[in-house]
């Protein structure tokens, strides 16, 4: 009778660990497919809106509505419109402006100049 348990005991096991595996991989299945569909209605997006050729262009307005849709559904703060003003770019003929140095910094510890110390 002890070998009668051992061997349901371990089918038990063995059909618990089957059904481990073949559920997470309908789960990893299931996000995988999830996934190509969020990355398709993406790119049909970009193809509507004209964007993705060029990187710095302002988002259009189909995306940005898509994302507040998106963000109400999901009870997310939806932030306010970011205005289309470039940031001020330095001039190349300017130089850049350096911060001052203090205190050890604007010292040179050069091999030479910590040996003259010394002497």
């Amino acid at each position: 009778m002890p070998s009668e348990e051992f061997e349901s005991a371990a089918a038990s096991f063995k059909r618990i660990g089957q059904d481990a595996v073949t559920h997470s991989r309908r789960v990893a299945g299931n996000a995988l497919a999830r996934s190509h569909r969020r990355h398709s209605e993406n790119a049909e997006l970009l193809k509507q809106s004209g964007r993705g050729t060029k990187s710095g262009d302002p988002t259009p307005g189909t995306l940005r509505a898509a994302a507040e849709r998106f963000r109400r559904a999901r009870g997310l703060a939806v932030p306010d419109p970011v205005p289309a003003v470039p940031d001020p770019v330095p001039s190349r003929s300017q130089p850049a402006a350096r911060t001052p140095r203090s205190g050890d910094e604007d010292e040179d510890f050069s091999q030479m100049r910590i040996m003259q110390r010394d002497q």
